[in-house]
């Protein structure tokens, strides 16, 4: 009675197996013609080609390494800077008891340092996954962003890297200058051009052709112009402009920022939906994740830089709760990105849920600067 049945399920499965068999023997048929190939070869042709394969081998080794050790991540990071105990800001000059100019000393930028240790973070204590060779030659010529592996990493760096790239704009305009009206600090017009280098150079390039200066070669010349820079306003040689006025500019290209963000995000979601098979979701959600990752740094240290500020105004709850809206985005981590229907109830919906909180911490942004500006 129930042989037709499971005669038919039994032909579904066979089915089912010599279809994934054919995709399978295709995948490895060029490895299987190459090996029968060099079998033939003798010690001369044998002898390069393996150890090319081994250096091959031991590069996408490195590189595997590489994209899955994230060194020095810490969602909590801001709490090693101890910046509620400073009570200083940015720039405020504190004489010693005797009032000479020769002992006189002020208030390092916050996030001035804060900046340089997040390019610290991903040029030093992490390698720069987008300007390796492997990162650029793809899987197979394939984009690794086109793919659901080894590039979480990358877009998160990249991500990061978008908040500092603001800030060294927002340091060198307004923060390190009067009113716009005095010359620009050139440590911090230094850092602006390195930290604005391409993203994906590495040591030899085809377009121009020729040998080339790497990108996270560019990004450690930014760290020390940042530093120098500290060292400087430390000794009452350079500008940190704390005024509200900048402080709003400040806030209002951030929030614009992640609000461009926000529409990445939101385009995505609402043109694809295929859960965990969204091959772009992953970027897109990293991307976003990095971003917020720097901004919390950057904005916890401003609290700091523009302490004055923030206390004549009485926006110090409304900054703390700014703080605390992007820490609880930090706490968004799957371990694997799906884009699914927002109405779904299978596949998650990640990219949704990220530029839920994104336009949380925009809307807090918003509300800050609103009070400032009265």
């Amino acid at each position: 009675m129930f042989d037709p049945i499971v005669n038919f399920f039994t032909r579904v499965f066979q089915a089912i197996g010599r279809g994934i068999g054919l995709v399978i023997a295709w995948i490895c048929w060029p490895f299987v013609a190459a090996s029968r190939w060099y079998a033939r070869r003798g010690w001369l042709i044998k002898g390069p080609i393996g150890i090319g394969l081994l250096v091959l081998i031991g590069l996408y080794g490195y590189f595997i390494w590489n994209t899955q050790r994230w060194t020095g991540f810490d969602p909590d990071y801001v709490q090693a800077y101890n910046l509620a105990s400073r009570n200083l800001s940015a720039g405020e000059q504190v004489s010693a008891a005797d009032g000479g100019d020769t002992t006189r000393t002020c208030g390092r930028s916050a996030v001035a340092d804060v900046t340089a240790d997040l390019v610290d973070f991903n040029v030093n204590e992490n390698a720069w996954i987008s300007s390796m060779i492997l990162y650029k030659l793809g899987l197979f010529g394939i984009d690794w962003d086109h793919t659901p592996w080894l590039d979480n990493k990358a877009s998160f760096q990249r991500g990061v890297n978008q908040a500092i790239r603001r800030t060294s704009i927002e340091l060198v305009d307004t923060l390190g200058r009067i009113r716009g009206t005095s010359q620009i600090d050139q440590n911090l017009q230094d850092a602006r051009g390195n930290l604005q280098f391409d993203e994906y150079t590495w040591y030899f390039g085809l377009n121009p052709f020729g040998p080339k200066t790497p990108t996270p070669s560019f990004y450690r010349s930014a760290i020390r112009d940042l530093n120098t820079f500290n060292d400087r306003l430390e000794a009452c040689n350079a500008v940190f402009d704390a005024r509200a006025d900048n402080l709003i500019q400040f806030i209002d290209r951030i929030a614009n920022d992640i609000g461009s963000t926000s529409a990445i995000l939101r385009e995505r979601s609402e043109a694809y939906n295929y859960g965990w098979f969204d091959t772009r979701a992953d970027d897109r959600f990293w991307f976003a994740y990095g971003q917020l990752y720097g901004y919390y740094g950057i904005l916890h240290a401003a609290g700091a830089d523009f302490e004055d500020v923030i206390r004549q105004r009485a926006i110090g709850p409304l900054w703390q709760q700014t703080e605390q809206q992007l820490r609880a985005a930090l706490n968004i981590r799957p371990f694997i990105i799906s884009n699914g229907n927002e109405a779904g109830w299978i596949m998650p919906t990640h990219l949704a849920t990220m530029g839920f909180y994104v336009l949380r911490v925009r809307s807090n942004l918003v509300e800050v600067r609103q009070v400032l500006d009265r």
